[in-house]
């Protein structure tokens, strides 16, 4: 027994002498490691300040120490993905006004794909929305200027202008032959982001063009407006290019009741968020569609992505645009300041929206219902003793209901036969509507 104990005793011993030995080990290799790592930044810095010192004496063009480093700034952030960049004095002076006052725009969004300046929705009511810009679009050309390696804010800052003046954009379309050209004149951009009309009497449709400061207010407004007939919704987010978080999570907040909505995950602890779901903010248990199209982007993806997952809509569509990332803007001096991203956001599943996007449960292409009559159909109403009385009776009833509704506030079946993307939600809703009564 004494033995035994000995033995063990001995173990014990040997076991926490290999265990500080490994301690001290790790901490050797660990050390060596953050010296390793402190050599090669200091290598790499000093091979940057080289390249710079060699580029200043023999470049051909005589350019400063200050204009070198600019251009050097420019070239790390545009490569290191598609929303970072460097903003100089003029482009950061440019962010705080289209932030914090009113200029002259076009009403597009546009993001970088395949290496290409790609319209990712044009802004419902604004000038580039009036001029027949689409989601997808590539801009080859600003005025005479190629956007070939162009960043997102120099083109920006490109398109922005005084009000009244005018702009070409050269633009590559799909399915066109040739590049087409569209000239636009730049106006005050003024958004209605939130609008609502009836279908038929029991079904609310909802638009939302960007998520501004007041959406949730706006479409909790038009929910309660409606509450008493409605049975089902839909909720348009076509070519709704995103806009604030907050109010993305609390539109999915007005139709789930509990769990995980979105969250944030980057490299630093303060830009790791969760956004949950609370039922003391749900207003509504009606049927639930979503359309989205490649114009569906960041925040739209959010709301359509996380009622998918939630399974509390069908999503009715195409595949959305995929921008999944958290862009902050940092400053660097007074007036000059980088744009980084920071983040990447994750659906209650756990996918990512960045680069793939959300795919729809129904994928419809746009385009009109085919509404061409079958000449050789036979209906009740081409026999000869069919119940003429039943009809006028009916018809009767039919056009005094419709008397009374006002235009502007209803979607009729000729305006749904336009658009096979909206009359494929509706159809879809009246069904749920069904299984659920």
């Amino acid at each position: 027994m004494v033995k035994n104990r000995f033995v063990l005793v001995g173990f014990i011993s040997a076991a926490v002498a290999i265990t500080l030995l490994s301690s001290a080990l790790f901490a050797k290799s660990s050390e060596a490691e953050k010296a390793q790592k402190e050599t090669s930044r200091l290598q790499a810095l000093a091979k940057f300040a080289k390249v710079i010192g060699i580029v200043e004496q023999y470049g051909v063009d005589d350019l400063t120490i200050e204009e070198l480093m600019d251009k050097a700034l420019m070239g790390m952030m545009s490569n290191i993905d598609a929303h970072s960049s460097y903003l100089t004095q003029k482009e950061y002076k440019n962010l705080k006004v289209q932030t914090n006052g009113e200029f002259g725009g076009l009403g597009i969004t546009v993001g970088i794909r395949d290496g290409a300046l790609t319209v990712i929705a044009p802004i419902e009511g604004t000038p580039a929305d009036k001029a027949g810009l689409k989601a997808s679009d590539i801009i080859l050309k600003i005025d005479d200027k190629s956007t070939l390696n162009m960043t997102i804010d120099e083109a920006v800052s490109l398109m922005r202008g005084k009000p009244g003046e005018d702009i070409d954009l050269t633009i590559v379309r799909d399915g066109e032959i040739k590049p087409l050209t569209f000239n636009i004149v730049r106006d005050i951009i003024k958004i209605q982001s939130v609008y609502a009309k009836t279908i038929g009497d029991d079904i609310l449709y909802v638009r939302i063009t960007s998520f501004d400061k007041k959406v949730v207010e706006d479409v909790i407004k038009e929910i309660k407006r409606r509450k008493t007939t409605t049975k089902g919704i839909v909720l348009d987010l076509r070519n709704n290019p995103g806009g604030l978080l907050d109010q993305a999570v609390g539109v999915v907040d007005l139709f789930v009741d509990e769990g995980n909505i979105v969250s944030q995950k980057g490299k630093s602890e303060a830009e790791k968020e969760s956004y949950n779901a609370s039922s003391k903010n749900t207003i509504t248990k009606a049927p639930l569609v979503v359309l989205v199209n490649a114009g569906s982007a960041s925040a739209s993806e959010i709301v359509s992505g996380a009622l998918q997952d939630h399974k509390r809509a069908v999503i009715v569509g195409e595949n959305t645009f995929g921008k999944g990332s958290v862009q902050v803007v940092l400053p660097i001096t007074e007036s000059e300041a980088i744009k980084l991203t920071v983040a990447r956001y994750y659906l209650p599943s756990g996918r990512t929206i960045q680069a793939v996007g959300v795919k729809p449960d129904i994928e419809v292409l746009p385009g009109e219902v085919n509404t061409k009559k079958n000449e050789f159909a036979i209906k009740e109403a081409d026999l000869k003793k069919h119940l003429k009385e039943e009809l006028r009776k009916v018809d009767g009833k039919s056009e005094n209901k419709e008397d009374n509704k006002d235009e502007k506030d209803i979607i009729t079946p000729e305006i749904m036969n336009k658009d096979i993307q909206l009359k494929e939600a509706v159809d879809i809703i009246r069904a749920l509507i069904i299984i659920k009564g």
